[in-house]
Formats: structure tokens, C-alpha cells, sequence
């Protein structure tokens, strides 16, 4: 080339060089589309594990927990995403430039060979000793940061109710409080961080001085010569950048664990026994249940809600559950309906054991209002039929008739179509009662499980309804709890609980 002429080395090495800046670009190209795809994965199986989960989880097992809390740990999907993609191609490539960067200095002495298990062993040390102690503060740091954004949704929830001075002043007080132990543990988990970036410095420079020095008696003492020397300080240089970039995937590594474990107190908690035995299907049209010495108790009750409950419901039974409060009216309902399961005694379906039936295939036949149900975000039709294919306009309007719905409907001016917020707020609380009874008769289930379904109705639409519930051509089994007098006249059965006994 100095001569002025075309050499065929230099259009072999143009070629070779620019096909391999073109080969590494395609790579690249194919690291992130794997990367992109991993994230993706990654977001469809949280979301659906979390969907799938919660209203599948035990009773039991969310008893001591706000669901709204742990569903925001939905967001912690979105730091193993991206951490996840941060870990693979820089850390691992970080670590490999370490590994290969010491490999390659072997190559010059068979000196370097030692030094680098050496240097591999100290790394290894710093982060082994301070693992543990760093995932515990992450994670301290972590349920403190999660009790601060609750606390934040109960004030947005409450928000009416904290214009009051007094509530105004705890709620600031009480946020506070929680800042401030969430900025202690912070600062725990920022020591053992800022311990490992002292150790990792060290290790640099230990690196940076130990190959160093050992390069310059090598070539002091002519065993490698100069060239090979400045090829060494490249190598020096290069893993040094590594080691830096591990400095930047400390924390990283971290919060991704930390993710990965506040993730997994939801996807690892214990779900219903849906399987049933092959065969036991509810297809009769009527549905006969037996309980017999039902008992449960809570979690963090010593002394059981309900004790001893033996009773029978037969097909077409109008039946009101009447108690003081705590008596266990709603513990009883909901065992009957199986949201959760007794702790003692069993219920027999048909003359056969419950647990034979899938827990899908009794629920699927049964009709449920809890005092704690609300609207979803989603239009009124959507809140009725949740677009079940099998149900018609037709049965839709005669329901909101039946349950003096439809003049409200006709009223708006989306009808059917008109958008629900979540929780119903633009609804008033009887309209919201009528679109949830709506949705529990809409499939015309063999029992209804009412837990006070009227309460917010006005007093003559209430009775109609009721009417409508109890009529005898209604071949649904009822059970309702309800202080509304006009059950009583209207069920033909009543069980009556005095502290968790049933009275006869």
C-alpha cells in the first residue's frame, strides 16, 4: 500500500473486516429481538398468572392480606423486564469479557494462568458474602416502598373523607411515618451496596496494579517482549470496562431478585382444589344440599364462627339466614356457596360429598351476590352478561324489567353501551345493587347466594323485586341474608344463628 498498489492482503482484510462489522450488527439485531421477545413473555405469563390467580387463591391464604396491595406487585414485572434484558447482554458480557480478558493473558505466562483464578475467586468472594445480606435489605427496602403506595391508594380512596382536618393531619402523619422507615431501609440496603462498590474498586485496582506490574518484570526479565506487553495493557483495559460495568448491575441485580420474590408471594400462594372426580357432573335439574356438623374458623380466631351446622336446602327453597352481626350469617353463605371451605363437617350435593364435584362445575351453577362485589370497569352489558355469547338482548332487557332497571337504562344516552367506571362512581348505589342482581339471575342459576342484595334499593322497588326473586314459577333455590323485614314473609324457611349455632 505504501508502494501505491492494490494488494490482494488489503482487499482481503477490507472485505473480512466490514463483513464482520456488518455480522456483528445482524447479531446484535437478533440479541434484541430475542431480548424484546423475552419481555414480552414475560409480561403475558405475569399478567395472566395474576389474572388467573387471584380469584382462584384460598380464602385463607389472602385472610391477612389487601389484595389491592399485592395486585401492585403487577409493576414489579415490569423491573424484571427490563433488568432482566440489562442483565443478559451487559452483565453476562461483562463477565465474560472478565473471564475471556484472563483467559487470554494466560496465553502470554502461564503466571497470568494463577492470577486469574485468583482474581475470579475474589469476585466471586465479594459477591458471596455480601448476597444475602443485600436481598434482605432490597427486600425490606422493597414491602416498605409498597406500604407507602398503599397507604397512598387508601387516601385516594378515601379521599372525601380526608378533607377533614383531623383525618388530613393523620394521613400526612401517618405517611410520614412510613417514609421514613422506608428511607432507613434504604439507606441499610444502600450500605451493603456502597460496601460492594468499595470491595469492586479494589478489585480494580488490584487488577489494574497486579497485571500490570507482573506485565512489566515479564518483559523486565525478556520473557515477554514489548509488543506483547501493550497487546496485555489492551487486554488490561478492556477487562477493567467490565468490571465497571458490573459496578452499574449491582443494584440491578438486586431489585430483579427482589422483583422476582414479591412476584412469587403472589404466583406461590396456595389455590382452591378445583379437581373433582371424573363423572360427577350437576346436570339434574334439581340440586338438593346437605350440611352436616359444619364448623370453620378463621385464621387468627383460636375459637370457631360457626359450629355443629346441620341443615338441608331442596331445590325451589325461598330461605332467609336471620342472626345478630357476628353470628356467622355471612360465614355460613359463603360456605354454602364455597368461597371458602369448612374446617370441620362436610356438605353433601345430591347425596354425594362436595369435594366429588369440580368447584367450577358447582359455581357454574349457582348464582352469588358478597357484600363486598362491585361493578368492574366495562359498559352496564358488559357488567351483566361479561359477554357471555349464550346470552340474548332479549334476556338482558327482561331481567333489567323484572328488576326496575330499565327506565334508568332508557334514560342514558348510551343505553346499554353506557361506560362504568371502576367501582361504579357516576352510579348510585342502588342502580349499582340492581346491575350486580342482574348479572347473578341473568344465566338463571339453580341456587342464588344473596348477601344483602337490596339494602341501597328504595323501599317499593325493593318489595317488587323480592316479589319477582320469590315467585313460584322461580325454580331457583334462594338463600339471602337481609335485614329487609319482607324476606321474612316471603321465604318459606328460615335458619336462625346465635353465635355460630344454628337455633331450630
Amino acid at each position: 500500500m505504501q508502494a501505491g498498489k492494490v494488494s490482494t492482503s488489503w482487499v482481503v482484510l477490507v472485505i473480512i473486516v466490514v463483513a464482520g462489522v456488518a455480522l456483528v450488527g445482524i447479531f446484535k439485531i437478533m440479541q434484541y429481538r430475542i431480548i424484546e421477545n423475552l419481555q414480552q413473555k414475560i409480561f403475558v405469563r405475569s399478567s395472566f398468572e395474576f389474572a388467573y390467580r387471584f380469584p382462584k387463591i384460598k380464602f385463607s391464604k389472602l385472610y391477612n392480606y389487601s389484595p389491592p396491595e399485592l395486585a401492585n406487585r403487577f409493576f414489579d414485572t415490569l423491573n424484571v423486564q427490563k433488568g432482566t434484558s440489562k442483565l443478559l447482554l451487559d452483565i453476562s458480557g461483562a463477565a465474560l469479557q472478565i473471564l475471556f480478558g484472563i483467559l487470554l493473558l494466560s496465553l502470554y505466562h502461564t503466571f497470568f494462568i494463577f492470577f486469574g483464578i485468583f482474581l475470579i475467586f475474589l469476585l466471586y468472594l465479594i459477591f458471596r458474602v455480601n448476597f444475602y445480606s443485600g436481598l434482605n435489605t432490597s427486600l425490606d427496602e422493597s414491602n416498605y416502598k409498597y406500604k407507602v403506595a398503599h397507604w397512598l391508594q387508601e387516601i385516594a380512596r378515601n379521599h372525601l373523607s380526608f378533607k377533614n382536618e383531623k383525618l388530613f393531619n393523620y394521613s400526612l402523619d401517618k405517611n410520614d411515618r412510613l417514609v421514613s422507615s422506608y428511607l432507613d431501609h434504604r439507606e441499610s440496603h444502600f450500605t451493603i451496596l456502597r460496601r460492594q462498590f468499595i470491595q469492586l474498586t479494589g478489585f480494580k485496582v488490584l487488577i489494574t496494579a497486579g497485571l500490570l506490574i507482573i506485565g512489566g518484570l515479564l518483559v523486565l526479565s525478556q520473557q515477554m517482549n514489548i509488543g506483547q506487553f501493550v497487546a496485555a495493557e489492551i487486554i488490561i483495559l478492556t477487562i477493567i470496562t467490565a468490571v465497571e460495568k458490573l459496578f452499574g448491575g449491582i443494584e440491578l441485580f438486586y431489585d430483579v431478585l427482589t422483583s422476582l420474590e414479591k412476584i412469587g408471594k403472589v404466583v406461590d400462594m396456595e389455590l382452591e382444589d378445583e379437581t373433582g372426580t371424573v363423572g360427577y357432573n350437576l346436570n339434574d335439574d334439581k340440586l338438593c344440599i346437605e350440611a352436616e356438623k359444619l364448623s370453620y374458623s378463621f385464621p387468627d380466631r383460636e375459637q370457631p364462627i360457626l359450629k355443629n351446622i346441620s341443615l338441608t336446602i331442596n331445590q325451589g327453597d325461598k330461605i332467609i339466614i336471620d342472626g345478630e352481626n357476628g353470628s356467622g350469617k355471612t360465614t355460613l353463605i359463603r360456605l354454602l356457596s364455597r368461597v371458602i371451605e369448612p374446617t370441620g363437617g362436610t356438605v353433601f350435593i345430591n347425596n354425594t360429598n362436595y369435594k366429588k364435584f369440580a368447584i367450577d362445575e358447582y359455581r357454574s351453577n349457582i348464582g352469588s351476590i358478597t357484600i363486598n362485589d362491585n361493578v368492574f370497569e366495562g359498559t352496564i352489558l358488559e357488567n351483566i352478561t361479561c359477554k357471555n355469547p349464550n346470552i340474548e338482548l332479549q334476556q338482558v332487557n327482561e331481567v333489567l324489567e323484572a328488576l326496575k332497571l330499565d327506565a334508568y337504562i332508557r334514560s342514558l344516552p348510551n343505553g346499554l353501551e353506557t361506560q362504568v367506571h371502576s367501582e361504579g362512581k357516576q352510579l348510585n348505589s342502588s342502580v349499582v345493587q340492581k346491575i350486580l342482581l342482574a348479572r347473578c339471575i341473568i344465566s338463571d342459576p339453580k341456587i342464588l347466594y344473596l348477601e344483602e342484595p337490596l339494602e341501597k334499593v328504595d323501599e317499593i322497588s325493593a318489595h317488587e323485586i323480592i316479589d319477582y326473586l320469590t315467585a313460584e314459577d322461580k325454580n331457583w333455590t334462594l338463600v339471602v341474608i337481609s335485614k329487609n323485614p319482607y324476606w321474612k314473609k316471603k321465604c318459606n324457611k328460615r335458619f336462625l344463628l346465635e353465635e355460630g349455632e344454628l337455633k331450630k
